[in-house]
């Protein structure tokens, strides 16, 4: 499946060589939407407020257990449609900074990482 493509390090658009919007193709498309998909806040999607992860409600200034980041990511994940599993990972989790991967297995197989 393709998804618009996206600079790594501003998350916007990029274009092609030729000036169009640049297109991303499986595996990477994969990635980037499971990405996507870990950054989105709940609410923060006006067509569909259910999507996202309840950082506000549940996860920022509230200390939670690790658990519970754990299983949001993942659920995040898995709302992109070819992944088929995922296993979230913290890596840190420090003065207010979450980092950690995600162990994603597609419908095709392939299995990639994607950090966080």
């Amino acid at each position: 499946m393709k998804t618009l493509l996206l600079d790594r390090t501003v998350w916007d658009l990029v274009l092609d060589a030729s000036g169009n919007i640049a297109l991303a193709s499986d595996p990477y498309s994969i990635a980037q939407d499971v990405a996507s998909a870990i950054k989105l806040f709940k609410d923060e999607l006006w067509f569909d407020t259910t999507k996202g992860i309840p950082y506000f409600q549940t996860i920022l200034g509230q200390f939670p257990p690790l658990a519970v980041v754990r299983a949001a990511v993942e659920a995040a994940a898995l709302t992109v449609p070819e992944v088929v599993s995922a296993q979230c990972q913290i890596v840190s989790f420090v003065d207010r900074s979450i980092t950690g991967q995600v162990l994603i297995t597609d419908s095709s197989g392939t299995t990639q990482t994607v950090s966080f």
